[in-house]
């Protein structure tokens, strides 16, 4: 039987903040940070364990202004240690995201798998510390009007950061967006608009609007503000590991994630991380662009998971293959679905199918058979899963994936 999961206290973790080698924080204001940790037991009641330094870390190591680091010490039967942040500087709009180590993972896997737990952000997916960094500097050069094309998560992202800021903000989705997308983004004080088929029309509405209006045209992943603000997510990990993982296991749609998370890792130090990048067939611009040595414009999105549905990777995509040792997989959406279905089991986490193909590299054995090849070590340190969202899916959905994918 599984062991309960762990509980964690993640006080003003909406401060959290990460400073960067020069004292300051990732995005220039000066921080004075902490890493807080508290770890609550579930085999008996409120017992908590100290934080205890990790190795390698705390303070006084690190590169000037690093982070005083610790982890939680618990019980080996428990199944996973939550880690948070907190700071005194609060103007950034995305958490410290939770740190989980899964249990049901790592018995897979045969070492330690972290969950990055980014479907716990504002709005439900990493989008909002890229988006919501890119929205606070236009606002400040005097931005009046955002508009942003979404497949759904960077919409959110936009909206509430244009909520947050006193702007108004249009957002452009596909026709074919969940309902329940576009009441959340309408919730949020957006004007929703629908345009074509798949997020390549949405995006040439936007950017149109953009044109004509004079609007701030918001990308969800083609900017370096946005990049910049995602590598923040390896900051929070050097801070939480302190020693380097065996590899960092991401979704890749337009590449904006992919940009941030191999920035993050040349600045901490980690740029011999192997990033495994996972796409789905039908949306896999990326692995197409490797193998072509060039961007690829695919001629049609034909995946279920929608949120990866950009015809085009960004440009810096290929630079990051240039870089960082990139591994890029393409999986089937059968196998993404699944990962989605098998990870509410274990974590009772609802995730959606751009997330699961990212899962699929746990769940399909992808990570043995690249250490059978030789591209990861046979004695893989920990990995390091970015659960990257969860609002394009809610249980119906998920029953209709199935029985179009003959699951049921």
């Amino acid at each position: 039987m599984k062991p309960p999961s762990a509980l964690c206290s993640l006080n003003h973790a909406e401060r959290g903040r990460l400073r960067g080698v020069d004292g300051r924080s990732r995005f220039g204001a000066p921080t004075s940070t902490l890493l807080h940790v508290i770890f609550t037991c579930p085999h008996g009641p409120g017992s908590q364990s100290p934080a205890a330094p990790l190795k390698g870390g705390g303070a006084g190591t690190g590169p000037p202004g690093s982070l005083r680091a610790g982890t939680a010490v618990a019980p080996a039967s428990c199944s996973c240690a939550v880690v948070a942040m907190e700071d005194s500087w609060s103007e950034r709009f995305h958490t410290v995201s939770p740190l989980l180590r899964s249990w049901a993972l790592s018995q897979m896997v045969g070492t330690d798998v972290f969950l990055k737990c980014e479907n716990m952000q504002p709005m439900g997916s990493f989008k909002i510390r890229g988006i919501g960094h890119f929205c606070q500097e236009v606002a400040r050069k005097g931005c009046r009007h955002l508009v942003c094309s979404s497949g759904g998560n960077a919409g959110l992202a936009a909206a509430y950061s244009a909520r947050k800021l006193g702007l108004p903000a249009t957002i452009v989705l596909p026709e074919a967006t969940a309902p329940q997308v576009v009441r959340r983004l309408q919730g949020e004080g957006a004007e929703v608009l629908l345009a074509g088929k798949v997020w390549d029309d949405a995006n040439l509405q936007a950017q149109t609007l953009a044109q004509r209006d004079g609007w701030v045209y918001v990308s969800p992943f083609d900017h370096p503000l946005i990049w910049e603000g995602h590598s923040s997510l390896v900051w929070e990990l050097h801070a939480a590991l302190g020693t380097p993982p065996g590899a960092v296991v991401l979704a890749v749609g337009g590449g904006g994630l992919l940009a941030g998370v191999s920035a993050g890792l040349l600045e901490v130090g980690w740029q011999h991380v192997p990033i495994i990048a996972m796409e789905t067939c039908g949306a896999h611009c990326f692995h197409a662009a490797l193998e072509a040595g060039r961007l690829v414009t695919l001629p049609d999105i034909t995946s279920v998971a929608t949120s990866l549905g950009a015809k085009t990777a960004t440009a810096q995509a290929l630079v990051c293959a240039q870089q960082s040792t990139i591994l890029s997989r393409v999986v089937q959406d059968a196998e993404a679905v699944s990962a989605v279905q098998r990870f509410l089991d274990d974590e009772r986490m609802l995730v959606e199918p751009a997330c699961g193909a990212a899962l699929a590299a746990i769940y399909s054995g992808l990570l043995g058979q690249l250490q059978a090849e030789g591209r990861l070590s046979p004695s893989l340190a920990s990995v390091v899963v970015i659960v990257c969202g969860g609002n394009n899916i809610d249980s119906r959905q998920l029953q209709s994936l199935q029985t179009q994918l003959g699951q049921t």
